[in-house]
């Protein structure tokens, strides 16, 4: 016999919330849906670590112990916007208590978050907003912190809700951010002032530029677009280029996650195309390597950025120089995050982490952040994570999220300016 909505919900509150290996219908019954469930969990995530003022979320917690921290990161905040908007939609929340929540968070970012000239620090403390680490102003965090802004303001359209996310909105200096050019700093800190790198390099900075591109207080120009470098390498398959790209695997999830780049191009690039045959590609790496590590293989893959035994590791990438520590770990989200680009394998690598690791893999908010499957599992869930495997999951499953940005006015601004065209043959 199937789950009923009704015991799900008790699951997701935490009763009988971990489960042993084993066949995924035996576990869940046959009407279990999986990626709901993913979705279910992140938005437990979301609502439990963020202060329920401030509606700040947590960087990470643990799953298994009381959580000793109080940092929360903006990244974490803008995802978790979108999980309110999510949750409200399928009822995983009461719809009044989302959309008080994310009021309280967009007051919170108005009124008390730290930053500088509409930049917010990368790490806030949930309970003030103020500034934790000396980290810096990040402007990719910021970009992240106000998808989730626009997406909420697009979701639960009331008058103050829209009223505070248009004065966050407006606030951003990106011209500011842009430091003279040609293209977008990484981030500044009060103690040595604009940090020495630039967004100069094809990433996950695509959304970030559409933004800064679409302001109507403080845009780049639109040649901004042209200034950072699109590196390509042979042709992967038959008819397409492939975008090359050192980063991580997440690197080409985060932009799609809220902005719907199907069917468009710019110029001759299709980036979603792209980042469709980045996971391919990232696939058969790590199928690759199951000669060293016997558990990979198709239907059991993905590296991306993530906590590990040495600590966090920017692993993943193809000729990443972080590769040389690949010890076998995997990383839930490396596949999770890219469902909307191989749907089947994707989830049937999620089923079968499910299947065959039980709580190895498995937490109350869903996946791991990472484990090993011999002798090792993440002790926290990271917040961004759960985030990426929540909009892919809710985007493969209704669309939700990309219907509602597609719709936004500084999305629709952002394509203009980098003059996307549609597709030949695909409909609007």
């Amino acid at each position: 016999m199937g789950l009923s909505r009704r015991q799900l919900l008790c699951l997701a509150g935490g009763v009988g919330a971990l489960y042993p290996a084993g066949r995924l219908a035996g576990i869940f019954g046959p009407r279990f849906d999986l990626l709901e469930e993913v979705e279910r969990r992140a938005c437990l995530y979301f609502w439990e670590q963020a202060h329920p003022d401030t509606g700040l979320v947590l960087d990470r917690a643990p799953t298994d112990r009381p959580n000793p921290h109080n940092i929360a990161s903006v990244a974490a905040t803008g995802f978790g916007l979108s999980a309110l908007a999510i949750a409200s939609l399928h009822g995983y929340l009461h719809p009044g208590d989302a959309r008080a929540r994310a009021q309280r968070t967009l007051e919170c970012l108005v009124g008390h978050a730290e930053g500088k000239n509409g930049f917010f620090y990368h790490f806030l403390d949930m309970l003030t907003g103020e500034r934790c680490y000396e980290c810096e102003l990040s402007s990719i965090d910021t970009a992240w912190l106000l998808c989730g802004v626009i997406h909420a303001r697009q979701h639960f359209d009331t008058a103050p809700i829209r009223r505070l996310a248009d004065e966050i909105l407006g606030r951003v200096d990106w011209k500011w951010m842009w430091a003279g050019g040609p293209t977008l700093s990484h981030g500044w800190t009060p103690e040595g002032g604009f940090l020495p790198y630039r967004w100069d390099r094809y990433s996950e900075l695509l959304a970030m530029y559409l933004l800064a591109m679409a302001s109507e207080s403080y845009p780049i120009p639109p040649s901004a677009w042209k200034a950072w470098a699109r590196p390509y390498s042979k042709q992967p398959t038959a008819g397409h280029v492939f975008m090359e790209s050192q980063a991580p695997l997440f690197a080409h999830q985060y932009s799609h996650a809220w902005f719907d780049f199907r069917g468009l191009r710019d110029g001759s690039i299709d980036y979603f195309e792209n980042s469709r045959l980045a996971t391919i590609l990232h696939r058969e790496f790590c199928v690759g390597l199951r000669g060293r590590f016997p558990w990979f293989s198709e239907v059991m893959w993905g590296i991306t950025s993530s906590e590990s035994r040495y600590g966090y590791i920017d692993w993943g990438g193809l000729d990443s120089a972080a590769n040389a520590r690949i010890d076998g770990t995997l990383v839930p989200c490396a596949a999770g995050g890219s469902i909307v680009f191989l749907p089947e394998n994707c989830t049937r690598v999620l089923e079968t982490m499910l299947e065959r690791y039980g709580n190895k893999a498995w937490t109350r908010y869903g996946f791991v952040d990472a484990f090993h499957p011999l002798n090792w599992r993440a002790p926290d869930v990271l917040g961004i994570d759960l985030g990426i495997m929540l909009l892919m999951a809710e985007n493969h499953r209704t669309e939700s999220v990309w219907k509602a940005m597609m719709a936004a006015p500084e999305v629709q601004r952002g394509l203009e300016a980098a003059q996307f065209t549609r597709n030949e043959g695909v409909d609007g």
